[in-house]
């Protein structure tokens, strides 16, 4: 049985609890929760699932050394005692990431430096030769944190973040990031046992990860590689094992609406859905959520409107009080979730929050909150035996900071705010268990393995030709497409 050690799964800021809850469902150990990242421990296998599988990870790595430097020539010293023939030689490419929290290292691009100096010297000294630096598609990824003296050096296995999924075609302005999108669904406790409703879409995000969710597809399906194919010890069969096995996979037997006003909107989503393979089970249509109605089935309602910060809208207030005005009188009996920036918006709501989930949209502190739709007033749902917060709401509201109410609202609505690409700020951990629960779905008939691998510039995803009727499209590793037959009915827009 092969050797167990410590990988790293890299998220965004509140979404720990519910990668940790990922990991454990995946098979991980030893799993703990530290400020964006989440450590754990596993195989190969699980090193190669947790890049393949997480819905809410954006970087897996493979801590190869910590050490203590307090100057940029300790850094140097401690990188030059790595034997790094053990992971690339003179013919392969590398590049160097560094992210830092220091007040002796001021820039990360001079760490990287340092890192790459030391490797480059140590081959050179050993052949003569020297590997080269290569940013754009390098053999090897290398990571290094440092957390003032502490710093530790990773093999990046990921390359280009998770949340690249490869089914976005085209984007709309301030597009929500596919891994929190998929952890804003997961947080809601959604599996796909009712309808799921986006009134403000937009590109479809929301709507494909819902998706992937019910079905528990793997949001891998549709990448085109990962760093570890590169790795010296790369297991191809087992990669194609993983890739090839839908034993997991569920039927999804309710259905995914998306709706926006913006028809190029509608038409982005669309093909969006189109591209990964799901248009059976989503349909995007054009409408103002000032048009919403009862939904006939029941349905969650999980959206995200603009917060006046990067997208812009005439009358911002105005479009929460719209919000709250179809949600008490179109949507009773169901629940609905929110995700914004400002408490001015969500006070026109007008409604009480169940419960509310500090989360990080790029560099934007914005709250995620749940309302549970009822028909009348609150005093009488109550003394009807209704419940707003349950007893497990109450306590995970108690363990939430509580929301900022003083920011400053800005009268700029349009002023644009650049997204920040989380990283880990520190290594003190806290253990975390979550109990299991079935992710088991009904076996279908095996798809083909994946086709014979070609260079990676005859790999990229063919997106264009239409979905065969009947079945899924999943993407093989050398850019066609992998037809085949589900055991229901649905397919992709």
């Amino acid at each position: 049985m092969e050797q167990e050690f410590e990988i790293i799964a890299k998220t965004f800021m509140g979404l720990e609890p519910v990668l940790a809850k990922e990991l454990t469902l995946m098979g991980a150990n030893n799993i703990q929760i530290g400020r964006r990242m989440v450590s754990f421990t596993g195989d190969k296998e699980m090193l190669y699932r947790a890049n393949f599988q997480l819905h809410t990870a954006i970087k897996i790595l493979k801590p190869i050394s910590r050490f203590k430097a307090k100057s940029a020539d300790d850094v140097y010293e401690e990188i030059k005692k790595i034997d790094w023939s053990k992971y690339l030689d003179v013919e392969h490419t590398f590049a160097v990431d560094a992210v830092v929290f220091s007040e002796e290292f001021r820039h990360s691009k001079f760490v990287s430096y340092k890192v790459k100096d030391a490797i480059v010297d140590q081959f050179r000294e050993r052949t003569g030769k020297r590997p080269n630096i290569s940013v754009a598609n390098p053999d090897i990824r290398l990571h290094i944190h440092v957390a003032e003296a502490d710093c530790t050096l990773c093999l990046d296995s990921s390359g280009e973040s998770l949340h690249r999924r490869g089914y976005r075609q085209e984007s709309v302005e301030a597009p929500l990031n596919e891994v929190l999108a998929a952890g804003m669904i997961m947080m809601t406790g959604w599996q796909g046992e009712t309808d799921f409703i986006d009134p403000m879409c937009g590109s479809g995000t929301l709507l494909v990860e819902a998706a992937l969710i019910a079905r528990n597809m793997a949001p891998g399906l549709f990448r085109k590689e990962y760093a570890f194919e590169k790795w010296p010890d790369f297991d191809s069969e087992l990669f194609d094992k993983i890739y090839n096995d839908d034993s997991q996979e569920r039927e999804f037997k309710h259905h995914i609406y998306g709706y926006d006003i913006d028809m190029k909107a509608v038409n982005t989503a669309r093909m969006n859905v189109k591209a990964a393979g799901l248009s059976a089970d989503i349909t995007v249509e054009q409408q103002d959520f000032k048009d919403f109605t009862q939904p006939a089935q029941k349905s969650i309602l999980v959206t995200n409107p603009p917060y006046g910060e990067r997208i812009s809208t005439p009358d911002l207030l105005g479009t929460y009080r719209m919000i709250g005005e179809r949600l008490k009188h179109q949507f009773v009996g169901d629940d609905a979730w929110i995700l914004s920036y400002r408490e001015e918006c969500f006070e026109q709501i007008g409604l009480k929050p169940s419960i509310k989930i500090p989360v990080f949209n790029g560099s934007l502190e914005c709250e995620f909150r749940k309302y549970q739709i009822f028909d009348g007033k609150l005093k009488t749902f109550r003394s009807e035996g209704g419940i707003v917060k349950t007893e497990e709401e109450k306590r995970q509201m108690a363990e939430k900071h509580r929301f900022k109410k003083n920011r400053e609202f800005k009268q700029r609505l349009d002023e644009q705010e650049q997204n920040e690409e989380s990283d880990i700020r520190s290594f003190t951990f806290h253990r975390h268990e979550f109990k299991d629960d079935d992710r088991s779905g009904k076996q279908r008939e095996r798809r083909q393995p994946r086709r014979e691998r070609h260079d990676a510039d005859e790999r990229k995803p063919k997106y264009k030709s239409t979905p065969n009727r009947g079945g899924h499209e999943r993407f093989d590793r050398s850019g066609g497409k992998k037809n085949f037959k589900r055991d229901h009915d649905h397919d992709d827009d």
